[in-house]
Formats: structure tokens, sequence, C-alpha cells
């Protein structure tokens, strides 16, 4: 199963943003587009994701062509198959941090988290053992990067998008970060990211270039 992308383009009110990129991504890899600032990156990412319809050009999900899918049949796989690890987290910030990756509430009120042994498994994994039960918002810049990650495990998600998952980050977190996305990688998931990390896009087993 795959990501088969050919010759997509993007114009934004008049303006090209992207053209002519075609790419395969596979399950149990890990794929890094890199290029300069401006080159279309995030972009790419958001089309192969379908949270952005390309101007032009096919983008084949196992098999499917994706790129023609209805909102409701995006909304599906958005659900069901794929996580999205953002820039700025995209976390609930008043929202613990069971709640941000499992999304679902321990009581009606949400005073109590919902707490399971996959999460706690899961926690572990990413290296935040007893942290359930925080606020999102008293995490750091690392701390909540790792939480994006856990959702994406706890998910299972099939398919991974990550957008510059370490900038901003010491190097510590960003070995920490690169870990984790392998180990989703070697998990079998098709892990996608737009990056300018050299060290991040060392790890990849495929590096799809733009140009400026």
């Amino acid at each position: 199963m795959s990501i088969e992308a050919s010759g997509l383009s993007v114009s934004i009110d008049k303006r090209t943003v992207l053209s002519g990129e075609s790419l395969t991504a596979s399950m149990g890899e890990m794929s890094a587009l890199v290029g300069p600032s401006g080159s279309g990156k995030t972009t790419l990412l958001n089309c192969l994701g379908l949270l952005l319809k390309p101007t032009g050009g096919q983008i084949y999900l196992e098999d499917q062509d994706a790129a023609a899918w209805n909102d409701r049949r995006k909304l599906k796989f958005w659900q069901k198959r794929a996580a999205f690890i953002y820039q700025d987290y995209g976390l609930i910030a008043e929202e613990s941090v069971a709640y941000n990756i499992t999304l679902k509430a321990g009581s009606l009120f949400r005073n109590r988290p919902y707490i399971d042994d996959r999460l706690t498994e899961i926690l572990d994994v990413v290296g935040l053992s007893g942290r359930a039960k925080d606020a999102a918002s008293v995490l750091s810049g690392g701390e909540k990067q790792r939480v994006g990650i856990a959702r994406a495990l706890y998910k299972e998600a099939s398919y991974i998008f990550a957008d510059e998952p370490t900038a901003s980050l010491d190097a510590d977190n960003r070995e920490t970060i690169t870990g984790l996305l392998r180990q989703a990688a070697g998990r079998g998931a098709c892990v996608l990211i737009a990056t300018h990390d050299e060290r991040l896009a060392s790890e990849a087993d495929h590096l799809h270039i733009l140009a400026s």
C-alpha cells in the first residue's frame, strides 16, 4: 500500500506554489520532503494528506483516486487512517495529555481523563510516563511534540503527516522525535515529513527534494 502522487500543482491567487511534483511513499517507510523555505514542502504535505486540493495532478491512495474523494470520504480517512503532527502542536491547551491523545473523556464533565492500558504503554514509549493528567498547557515544546506522536501511535494511524516536527527543539528532543517517527515507520506506518532538519532527513528511507 502506498501514496502515489503524479504531476501535483497548486496555484493560489494566480501564483504557482507547487509545480509538477511526483512521488511515491510506501507503508513501513519514512519519506522526507526537503528544500529551501518557500519551495512548497508544507503545501505538498497538505496535498498528500488530502487537506489541500491540488490545482492539477493526481493522488492515488492504495490505488484509489483520492484527489477525487468527496468531503465525507476524506473525513473518514482523517478519522480512521491518518494522523497529523503540526509545527504548532495542534493540542487543546486546557485539556489533559490523556484527552489530547485519546480524544476521550473519562467522565461526563472531563474532570477525570480517560486512561487505559494502551495509553499508559504509549506514554512510556514517548517518555511521558505519569503525565496523563497534566494539562497540555504546562508541557514544554518537546513534550507537546511527543504528545502529537503519542496520538498517532494510540490511533494506530496508517499514515502520519508531520510538518517540521523538530523545529525549535533542542538536540535531545530532536533525537527523541526522530527516533519515535522512525519507530512508527518500523511498525508499518507510512510516515511523511516536511522538514529543514538535516539530521531528521538523514534518517528517512527516501528524500524528495523540492527546488526553490
